[in-house]
């Protein structure tokens, strides 16, 4: 279920009271004989402390993020990053646009990274591995991060499209030596526009925090303008309207997983004994906010299509959006090698079917939805 759905009189009042209390300041620095509040700045300590993570960074989208996680580890031309197949195309253009060169891995049946594969995939060039919590679900990120320090690679864990889900009763995004959320309009819970980088590592996370913001040290003794840098940023601040949302929708999230759940149920309850589900791995907890199966007979998959249509709900990246969310698409972003890697995967992802989870879909409609879909011949 993305946060939109539940967007209400609250976020509304967050967003007034930036102009009835706030002085109308949209800025996250600065200004403060006009204000009483600095939004960004209390999302983020806010995300710290949901996530159970020392620090915390929100910036103006999860691509954005990524390029700035990959920025902060000195990932540069010549290097190389892992990454799987089923993915966004996001994390293969924050790679590209550090200079660094994307590596493709394989996904398993659950359409997680390809554990066997990403080892064959490790080079004396590969600097990092991107792993994925693809449409609600944690990957064996265990696995991944033993393999990255046996390596002595970086492992920036690319949690966008699973806010909220946990692997052995820790959040996903705090494994790896930096985390990514993202907060667009579709995600769990969301700003319009926006993301989070999270790490325990107060080095990474400084170079993080100064370089989304034109490298300014944002020393306490200086005024802005005064500022002093150390090193060449870029503009990735989020604002203050994003922040103001977000610290209510965060609010939310509990709220999103239990209603998630709920309905995911009434599909699992016929569709589990007719076809193969994607599952959680052990040891982790999805959030519920789609239901995977794996439909062989194209016939059959076009049929439920139908059905699906007819509810008026459709499909969730599978197959839908495939083209943007695997790799074998990506022709003009990647080596032919790469595309080449990805054609497996692309076999594997065109026989499943990913139905979405809307909270304001009751659920009568998810238990008929799964009758009528478990009565195809």
């Amino acid at each position: 279920m993305p946060g939109f759905e539940i967007i209400n009189y609250k976020e509304k009042k967050a967003i007034n009271d930036i102009f009835d209390k706030n002085g109308g300041v949209l800025f996250a620095h600065g200004y403060e004989k006009l204000r009483k509040k600095f939004h960004v700045r209390e999302f983020e300590k806010n995300i710290s402390r949901k996530f159970k993570i020392k620090n915390s960074l929100v910036v103006s989208s999860g691509t954005a993020a990524i390029k700035i996680a990959l920025k902060s580890l000195g990932i540069k031309s010549g290097d190389e990053v892992i990454t799987q197949s089923f993915n966004f195309i996001a994390t293969i253009e924050a790679i590209i646009d550090t200079g660094a060169k994307p590596i493709i891995c394989g996904i398993d049946k659950n359409l997680n990274m390809d554990i066997n594969d990403l080892q064959k995939k490790i080079s004396k060039k590969t600097k990092a591995i991107i792993p994925v919590h693809m449409l609600g679900q944690s990957v064996e990120i265990d696995k991944i991060v033993s393999i990255a320090k046996k390596n002595k690679l970086f492992v920036v864990e690319d949690n966008c499209e699973s806010v909220g889900g946990k692997f052995r009763d820790k959040h996903l995004g705090t494994f790896g030596h930096l985390g990514i959320l993202s907060f667009d309009f579709g995600k769990t819970i969301t700003t319009g526009e926006g993301g989070a980088i999270l790490t325990n590592n107060s080095k990474l996370f400084k170079i993080c925090k100064e370089y989304h913001d034109h490298g300014h040290k944002n020393s306490k003794n200086l005024t802005r303008g005064n500022d002093i840098r150390s090193r060449v940023g870029f503009n990735y601040r989020m604002t203050e309207l994003q922040a103001a949302i977000g610290k209510v929708q965060l609010k939310k999230l509990n709220f999103i997983l239990k209603n998630n759940k709920k309905r995911y149920f009434e599909l699992f309850k016929n569709l589990s004994k007719k076809f193969f589900i994607r599952k959680d791995i052990k040891h982790s907890r999805g959030i519920n906010d789609t239901f995977i199966f794996l439909v062989e007979k194209k016939n059959t998959r076009e049929k439920i299509i139908k059905i699906l249509k007819k509810y008026k709900i459709g499909t969730k990246n599978l197959p839908d959006a495939i083209k943007w969310h695997c790799s074998y698409y990506w022709n003009h972003a990647m080596e032919k090698k790469q595309i080449k890697n990805s054609k497996t995967s692309k076999e594997i992802l065109n026989k499943y079917i990913s139905i979405p989870i809307f909270i304001n879909k009751p659920l009568k409609t998810y238990r008929n939805l799964s009758e009528e879909i478990s009565n195809i011949n």
